[in-house]
């Protein structure tokens, strides 16, 4: 990345080049991606990979993949692969570097029997309800003025050395039941910060691991776990997402009081997106209660999804860019992700013709049983895309909207008489227009002029609308998926009184086409191929999609002029 694309994360360049002059960490930068294998990846989390991964290719220095897999219960092998994937696809390499925290249980391990000889640390018996009362809590004060309250020494806080030390043993062997004891940190009940107030440090889980198996009972909790991940991987820039501020003098206390390696946590704000929820719980609901197909559906904000929607891994880059880096929360209007998609494809997606909504079109003066085969543009953006054939026949199909009986002004499209372009092909002209026996149009006859091939008239005549089509003999039959938002409301986390953020879901987020059409140049397509279809949008092939059921996924749109007047 270059300086002017990294003007927004100043803040934390200025916190690095401090160091580098003082001489901390040797002038050297490593950074790490940390997640937590209990979902898939979703657009906030690309925020975070391509922000630690830019800050060590900009200073020449490491990057680290790690799971935090320190919670069994909710973290899985699926997880972990599909994180795997979705870190590659985004372009970022770790070399090798790819570490998880279950590795580091043992040293963990020493490092608490260390506090508990030290007298830093103590088994308490206290339940949860009982550790969150005995913590105490903050309240507002008559002048307005928050304030934090004083919270209760554990009645076990002052256990011997000898007496925690045996059952910590114990706990780690398996001697108590889920719940019954934790092991905590003995700092200050009256501190200020309430993470300050005698954390838990280890709870009793008898949970098989993903990776560990029954090996452990005990397992580390996150404020344990995540300095010491970082100081023994020889990270020096910890960066967090912004509610891990509070929790950073409990990250330098630990670090501190067994005198190893001491990173920087430095913090930055989450990304909000409109009409998205980026809460993993609450994904994973969405998946758990049917509300969406899995992980990677298309409408999800996972990066799977996205990527099977057919965002391309530039464009998320370059909104990463774009929103940069802050130290306040702020949402952005996903209409920004949307453009970043659009000037992507339309560099590099290659154009197709698709009709989606068919009406059929009998070109009477067109030989019957002849294909006249026409070169048609790739990618106007690129002269080295070069060109492909489309084969031109008697019936062919236009999309129904492209056609009106009675066309209010403005509508520049097929209408009786009228004579328009077909995209690559001829000027025709409407001189029939066939219904069924309830009125409706199910056929258009035209005539069309053989001296307008390739689309422009020899004698210099103008029409002024242009449209797509496809062959009705030599075109494929598609499904044809067509994605909207997920949720109807720009705040779905917000729900009105009496309601639940569920009820912000947009009804409406799917429409499954079936019967379009599309040009034979897809025939060969793979699951994954993007294209433009033209005057429609960007779309690409499902990996549902197989030679017998061609599915496409709906992109984004493109601008439509004409959908606007309508508005109007």
């Amino acid at each position: 990345m270059s300086d002017s694309e990294n003007k927004t994360i100043d803040f934390i360049r200025e916190i690095i080049n401090e160091h580098n002059k003082s001489g901390r960490f040797d002038g050297k930068v490593q950074t790490r991606f940390p997640p937590e294998p209990n979902g898939y990846l979703h657009i906030g989390h690309a925020k975070a990979v391509l922000l630690n991964y830019g800050l060590a290719e900009d200073y020449n220095g490491k990057f680290n993949l790690r799971f935090d897999d320190t919670n069994p219960e909710k973290e899985e092998t699926e997880y972990v692969e599909s994180i795997i994937e979705d870190v590659a696809w985004l372009g970022v390499n770790w070399e090798g570097r790819l570490f998880y925290a279950s590795d580091y249980f043992d040293r963990m391990h020493e490092w608490a029997i260390k506090l508990i000889k030290d007298g830093k640390a103590y088994v308490c018996d206290q339940t949860d309800e009982e550790i969150r009362e005995y913590r105490g809590t903050a309240k507002t004060d008559e002048s307005g003025k928050r304030v934090t309250l004083p919270g209760k020494d554990s009645p076990y806080r002052n256990r011997t050395v000898e007496e925690n030390l045996d059952l910590f043993e114990r706990m780690g062997k398996g001697e108590f039941d889920d719940g019954t004891r934790t092991l905590r940190a003995k700092i200050d009940m009256a501190h200020p910060n309430l993470n300050m107030r005698d954390p838990v440090m280890y709870r009793i889980q008898k949970t098989e691991h993903h990776r560990q198996g029954n090996k452990w009972c005990i397992y580390p909790m996150y404020d344990w776990a995540h300095g010491l991940e970082d100081s023994i991987e020889g990270i020096t820039h910890s960066c967090c997402s912004l509610e891990f501020e509070n929790h950073r003098p409990l990250y330098d206390w630990f670090l501190d009081q067994l005198g190893i390696h001491h990173p920087q946590q430095i913090e930055f704000a989450r990304l909000n997106l409109t009409y998205t929820v980026m809460s993993k719980r609450r994904l994973l609901e969405l998946v758990k209660n049917g509300h969406v197909n899995g992980w990677d559906d298309p409408r999800m904000p996972t990066i799977s999804g996205m990527r099977r929607r057919g965002y391309p891994a530039e464009a998320l880059r370059d909104f990463c860019k774009r929103i940069g880096i802050a130290k306040t929360d702020s949402m952005v209007e996903i209409e920004l992700l949307e453009s970043c998609v659009r000037q992507v494809l339309n560099q590099k997606a290659p154009r197709v013709m698709g009709v989606l909504n068919p009406l059929k079109v009998v070109i009477t003066n067109f030989p019957e049983g002849e294909v006249d085969v026409l070169d048609a543009v790739n990618n106007p953006e690129d002269e080295s895309a070069g060109t492909r054939k489309v084969p031109f026949t008697r019936e062919l199909y236009i999309e129904r909207e492209d056609f009106m009986e009675e066309p209010p002004k403005k509508f520049f499209r097929l209408a009786p008489g009228r004579e328009v372009r077909l995209r690559y092909a001829y000027f025709v002209t409407c001189t029939d227009v066939v219904k069924d026996d309830k009125g409706e149009v199910v056929e258009i006859h035209c005539t069309y002029d053989p001296e307008t091939r390739g689309g422009d008239a020899p004698d210099g005549r103008k029409v002024k609308g242009t449209l797509h089509w496809v062959s009705a003999t030599e075109s494929l039959e598609a499904e044809v998926n067509l994605y909207e938002r997920l949720f109807a409301n720009e705040n779905p986390n917000k729900a009105e009184e009496g309601k639940s953020w569920l009820d912000n879901l947009n009804p409406d987020s799917l429409a499954v086409l079936k019967g379009c059409r599309i040009e034979p140049s897809v025939a060969d397509k793979e699951a994954g191929f993007i294209c433009q279809f033209e005057r429609q949008g960007y779309f690409n092939i499902d990996k549902a999609s197989t030679k017998d059921r061609l599915i496409f996924n709906r992109t984004v749109t493109l601008k439509d002029s004409w959908k606007k007047i309508q508005e109007k």
